[in-house]
């Protein structure tokens, strides 16, 4: 399988399982999260789901909801979407966000040295 295939397909999931996130999952569980990133099996038979959340240090806890509504929402994939197979799913969260901010704070604290 080419990788611009995998890469469309990990596309088409990201923003299909964004909006079932955002518009029809109800569980106060998974409110406030974003789908950041799918990684595709080379055969595209399971996919890697990262979250993120808005830094409220409860990723255990979104990653519950997500995983309980996995099943919900790989039927609305298959729905929605024109695949020969719904690939199962796997919920991990992102860290990026968190490195990012945690390596910019750091370089906040660090002031201009005194030879400068």
């Amino acid at each position: 399988m080419t990788q611009h295939r995998i890469h469309r397909v990990a596309e088409l999931l990201r923003q299909a399982i964004s909006d079932i996130v955002v518009y029809r999952i109800k569980d106060p569980r998974v409110q406030g999260i974003t789908i950041t990133d799918v990684q595709m099996s080379s055969d595209l038979k399971s996919a890697r789901v990262y979250f993120s959340s808005l830094a409220d240090g409860r990723a255990e806890f979104h990653l519950q909801g997500l995983t309980a509504a996995e099943g919900f929402i790989r039927r609305q994939l298959r729905l929605e979407l024109d695949l020969k197979y719904i690939p199962a799913l796997a919920f991990f969260y992102d860290t990026s966000f968190d490195n990012f901010d945690r390596i910019n704070k750091i370089l906040k604290n660090i002031g201009p040295s005194e030879n400068e």
